[in-house]
């Protein structure tokens, strides 16, 4: 595990400690969190783009196309 040390403004470090004070974790818990979801978020829409640029409009209709032509039932109507 690494140690790195961060320099906040005075108002961030006041709302982390209060926001990890109310999730009864370390500030050091909500930071790893925080970072660990924005990691996330980054890789989740880059990985979506690097899916969106092979995605075929052809295949999709063909697919599509496989769907029966059927009225859902009640319990699944908008």
């Amino acid at each position: 595990m690494s140690a790195i040390s961060v320099r906040l403004p005075n108002s961030l470090h006041e709302a982390v400690r209060e926001l990890a004070e109310r999730e009864n974790i370390s500030i050091n818990q909500f930071i790893t969190l925080a970072l660990a979801e924005k990691i996330s978020a980054l890789m989740t829409e880059e990985y979506l783009s690097e899916r969106a640029e092979r995605a075929s409009r052809e295949k999709f209709e063909a697919v599509l196309a496989k769907v029966p032509d059927v009225e859902p039932p009640d319990y699944d109507r908008l």
